[in-house]
């Protein structure tokens, strides 16, 4: 399972980074490909030359293989995509659609194309659509997410589909990731282990909250606006929600105050460090995390607890 995304990404293990907005920077990125796996750099809004910056300096910080999240929604996405196309980096990850109208350039620049889905139908279209894997996100994980879990929707993608399946969302060590592969994945991308990485820029409130975190300290926002968003808790869930509430009940919803409330606070929970106000985007295995490690120290962290668990495994079931 190792060996599919080192040959198809040029890797040593397979696990790649999440592309976390405000988080997954050049000093990230280039840590977790330098330790081996595949660091993203986000682009989410960012016009072509913030992309382009954020390239340059990806290489000044690497010579090892890296990719670019690309959001479709981007209104920049046109000039965005062309930059890339030019710019030598030979993999992407997208969100927020489909890169189906895309998918020439990409592969006219040799880039590996790698959607990131929330459902079967949507897998089964990235496929058609040509693209070279998929990576198959539960609703465990933090940010935006899906409806299903990680652990019903990941073997239902992968009978579903027969591009390489990478597992996201609730894989917070190596046990996950065994149980990833068990169920047909060939690797797994991690988002909220590395917000806590030494190398990650988020703010240390912010990776103090994650550290505190218990089981039952995350929160899904915005579910009836139709973009639900798994988050700590804190003052702004609580006021959030309470108004989520108060507009379900009302025949047309006014989303206005919701929009006004989460306008910038992704950045003030990352840059700012703001615990109270701050969209603190973390997934459910929050709770598992408990001190800062290197890059480097979590990817061989999940290789050895994954080959332990594959071992013990082996050796109960010839028994």
């Amino acid at each position: 399972m190792k060996s599919v995304l080192r040959e198809m990404l040029g890797i040593d293990y397979p696990i790649i980074q999440g592309a976390m907005a405000w988080v997954a920077d050049a000093d990230l990125a280039s840590a977790v490909s330098n330790a081996g796996g595949l660091g993203l750099i986000g682009t989410g809004h960012d016009p072509v030359d913030v992309v382009n910056h954020k390239i340059a300096d990806m290489k000044a910080k690497t010579d090892k293989p890296f990719g670019v999240n690309i959001m479709l929604l981007n209104p920049h996405v046109e000039d965005v995509v062309e930059a890339v196309c030019t710019s030598g980096v030979k993999v992407v990850t997208t969100g927020a659609g489909s890169p189906g109208k895309y998918m020439d350039k990409f592969k006219a620049a040799g880039i590996k194309v790698i959607p990131v889905v929330a459902s079967v139908a949507l897998a089964r279209r990235m496929e058609k659509d040509g693209a070279d894997a998929i990576i198959v996100e539960g609703m465990e994980a933090g940010g935006h997410i899906g409806k299903a879990t990680t652990m019903a929707l990941l073997p239902q993608v992968v009978d579903a589909v027969t591009i390489p399946v990478i597992a996201a969302g609730g894989i917070g060590d190596g046990r996950g990731m065994a149980a990833a592969f068990m169920l047909g994945a060939v690797g797994i991308q991690v988002g909220t282990r590395f917000v806590v990485a030494r190398e990650s820029n988020a703010h240390q409130n912010f990776k103090n909250s994650i550290l505190k975190a218990k089981d039952i300290d995350t929160v899904v926002t915005g579910q009836i606006t139709g973009h639900p968003v798994r988050v700590l808790r804190n003052k702004l869930t609580r006021e959030y929600m309470q108004i989520e509430k108060e507009e379900t009940s009302k025949e047309k919803p006014d989303f206005s105050r919701m929009e006004a409330m989460a306008a910038g606070a992704l950045r003030r929970a990352v840059v700012e460090g703001d615990k109270d106000y701050g969209s603190m985007m973390a997934g459910q295995i929050a709770g598992l995390i408990k001190k800062e490690e290197s890059c480097k120290e979590i990817i061989e962290d999940y290789m050895a607890v994954c080959k332990d668990v594959v071992f013990e495994q082996t050796k109960i079931w010839a028994e």
